[in-house]
């Protein structure tokens, strides 16, 4: 590829990230106050769980929680909604929502042997992640020092080349997995939108003038 070539690719890809940062429209935010599951753990929940009380399964027990949890959340949310044994429904606080249970549910698996995601209110998602955010927690890992192969940020050569067939192509990629780098960089929750963002943030960081002295 000669200069003018070069200097194409560079202009049209750096215009579509553009325009795509500019053009990303920003998902609701969860409603205010919305407490998570170890929120209503600590509430409601520990005043058993904690302890293994009036036969609870015990929070840290994997023996006691691994039945429960190849039941699955939902099958765990009815029990703890109608009510199970010493359990009264809604663990006795009738104010608790199906979502708020599911979360502290979720939260005693993990911390018993589990991996589960937190469920999400799905009318009101979470806004979405910065791209800097995205790359500071995750991407960095690898593209901060080309661990892997990975094209080091400020590398403006191994941006530009990888950028070539365009924008949609890297988050392509990025979605799918490539080489060494796992699906989605190895965080699943991450969206789309997100990995978009943080593919913007790190050519953006890497093609960027130096600041002259």
């Amino acid at each position: 590829m000669n200069d003018s070539e070069h200097r194409s690719t560079f202009l049209s890809i750096a215009a579509l990230v553009g325009a795509a940062a500019l053009g990303a429209a920003p998902l609701p935010a969860p409603g205010a106050g919305e407490p998570s599951g170890a929120d209503t753990y600590r509430e409601v929940c520990s005043g058993c769980h904690a302890t293994g009380a009036h036969g609870a399964p015990r929070v840290g027990d994997a023996k006691a929680w691994q039945p429960r949890y190849e039941r699955g959340l939902a099958s765990l949310t009815q029990s703890a909604v109608d009510g199970v044994r010493n359990m009264p429904a809604h663990g006795g606080q009738i104010r608790l929502t199906n979502l708020e249970l599911e979360r502290a549910i979720a939260y005693m698996v993990n911390r018993s042997g589990g991996h589960w995601t937190e469920p999400i209110d799905r009318a009101h998602p979470p806004a979405p992640r910065s791209g800097e955010l995205v790359v500071a927690t995750q991407c960095a890992k690898c593209h901060r020092d080309g661990v892997g192969g990975a094209p080091k940020i400020g590398d403006k050569d191994a941006w530009v080349k990888r950028a070539a067939p365009g924008l949609d192509t890297l988050v392509r990629s990025a979605i799918a997995g490539h080489g060494g780098m796992p699906p989605r960089g190895g965080e699943a929750d991450l969206t789309d939108d997100e990995l978009r963002s943080a593919i913007t943030y790190m050519f953006q960081a890497s093609v960027k003038p130096a600041k002259s002295p």
